[in-house]
């Protein structure tokens, strides 16, 4: 029996966090393994070109002589494109097929990035930015429904493994080529390879996936939910927009009335998805994918995780550039050793003793949010980066992986295959979320906490008042861990009984 699904029927081997079903006749692939290298190729660069770029942003203000806020609509237009269309992208890969979403996304991404390496002018590069991240958006929903669909058992376990390890290599991948990319100055191109890379990638994954991706056609009957999607792109754009650009413009009054009119927004949301549902339509989240056994507090685990990990990741870049000194390309390879212990704990927690499965994400939780708080008193002082700091960030990404990677696999355990496409957009979207949540609050709270330019000994207080937040975060994020524990586990007695009382 092949880890894929053939024609004839689904394989049902639950995967050791809980029953999933399996998929529903997907199309035969030969080689696997060349599948998913293909999908997560494409999720790679998708995250990569969430930091890759910020390295560039002095050569590109050199360059385009570009204002201030220009250069932040350079660096966050993609992040916005992308975390406000995720749902959408999600929901077209149902309808039309995930295979061909994800094709056409990862099209789109790299004309969009051949197009960002040629921009004439800080305008047209902006907009090509936001093409950009509109390409993300339809080609990584499809990423985790490709997989949902076509994996099983262990391999799917393993398949979402690797799948947190390309979350957590990208960003670290992306401060480093970035760094490599900008300091080579290939040819005199300063900034443009940064976005150029991706086009002999992107070329191969679409050559690779014409003859890898397997058959999964969409669901045409499905309804499409206009309304659902209208609100909550206008919900998630009017939260997204000022995270990421109010520290930069000082927090304007516009700001804060945006974010109130997100709240409003996700309540009519609500709304609008109850009267849907309550009229037998089709909602944009699926009621029994929110009513899944443990999903939205996992999910919520999920996203503070993320939060705490790339707003971490930003701020320890920005301590060693502004308050040490060092170069962008040193910085990124000291926030290495985390994304490794993060990869690799993804990999291969599930290789520890069964009976550990489940209180790793609360356990794992709480030990990051006492390590965070231990390595903010280590680089308090700003003394610099030394052994013992390097090695703290890597028991630090040993215990966030191996709180998330089993959060990940349980959000999605209990999950139907037909509703993989709203779970992966539900989950994917709560990370992209917690990636930019997490470097917008997070990096506003060290450089409040910072004059510019800093001293290495503010520089590392500032750390030290961020390491604080970031404690507390994760310590929110345990309670929410133990909660979609506590959950599973009353689900799973319940479903005993009843099979108890049907076999008597």
């Amino acid at each position: 029996m092949t880890d894929l699904q053939t024609r004839r029927g689904p394989v049902r081997t639950a995967p050791p966090t809980g029953a999933a079903g399996a998929g529903t006749g997907a199309a035969p692939a030969a080689r696997p393994g060349l599948l998913l290298a293909l999908v997560l190729g494409g999720q790679f660069m998708a995250v990569l070109d969430t930091a890759i770029v910020n390295v560039a942003v002095p050569t590109v203000r050199t360059d385009l002589h570009a204002s201030g806020a220009a250069l932040q609509f350079v660096v966050a237009g993609y992040t916005i494109a992308y975390a406000v269309l995720l749902i959408t992208g999600a929901r077209l890969g149902a309808r039309y097929g995930y295979s061909r979403l994800f094709q056409s996304g990862l099209a789109a991404f790299t004309a969009a990035s051949l197009a960002c390496g040629l921009a004439p002018a800080t305008g047209w590069l902006i907009g090509f930015r936001l093409l950009q991240g509109a390409g993300a958006a339809l080609m990584v929903p499809q990423v985790m429904s490709i997989i949902q669909r076509t994996f099983t058992g262990r391999a799917r376990i393993r398949a979402l493994g690797l799948y947190s390890a390309v979350l957590a290599g990208g960003i670290a991948a992306g401060q480093v080529l970035g760094g490599l990319l900008v300091s080579a100055d290939l040819f005199g191109s300063g900034w443009r390879p940064v976005f150029l890379v991706n086009l002999p990638i992107g070329l191969v994954l679409l050559a690779a996936g014409a003859r890898l991706l397997p058959d999964l056609p969409g669901d045409r009957e499905r309804g499409f939910d206009l309304p659902g999607l209208l609100v909550l792109g206008a919900a998630l754009g009017l939260l997204v927009v000022p995270l990421v650009l109010g520290h930069e413009l000082g927090w304007p009054l516009w700001g804060w009335v945006l974010l109130g009119a997100s709240a409003l927004m996700f309540a009519l949301f609500a709304v609008v998805e109850r009267r849907i549902a309550r009229r037998g339509g089709q909602p944009l989240i699926n009621g029994r994918v929110l009513g899944a056994a443990g999903l939205l507090p996992a999910v919520g685990a999920v996203f503070m995780i993320m939060l705490a990990f790339a707003g971490f990741m930003f701020s320890f870049a920005l301590h060693q550039q502004a308050g040490l000194g060092r170069s962008a390309l040193r910085a990124g390879l000291s926030s290495a050793p985390i994304a490794v212990g993060f990869g690799a704990a993804s990999l291969y927690w599930q290789r520890l003793p069964r009976r550990l499965h489940g209180v790793l994400p609360p356990l794992g939780t709480g030990l990051l949010a006492v390590g965070y708080l231990v390595l903010g008193r280590l680089l308090g002082d700003g003394s610099g980066v030394g052994a013992a700091p390097l090695l703290l960030t890597a028991v630090l990404g040993l215990l966030a992986g191996c709180a998330y990677a089993p959060l990940f696999a349980r959000a999605l355990a209990r999950v139907a295959p037909a509703d993989a496409a709203d779970a992966s957009g539900l989950v994917v979207t709560a990370v992209q979320l917690g990636q930019v949540v997490g470097i917008a609050l997070l990096g506003s709270v060290f450089l409040g906490a910072v004059d510019l330019p800093a001293s290495a000994r503010g520089s590392g207080h500032a750390l030290l008042v961020t390491t604080v937040a970031i404690g507390g975060v994760v310590a929110l994020a345990a309670g929410f861990a133990a909660r979609a524990g506590r959950e599973e586990r009353r689900a799973e007695k319940r479903a005993g009984r009843r099979e108890a009382g049907e076999e008597g």
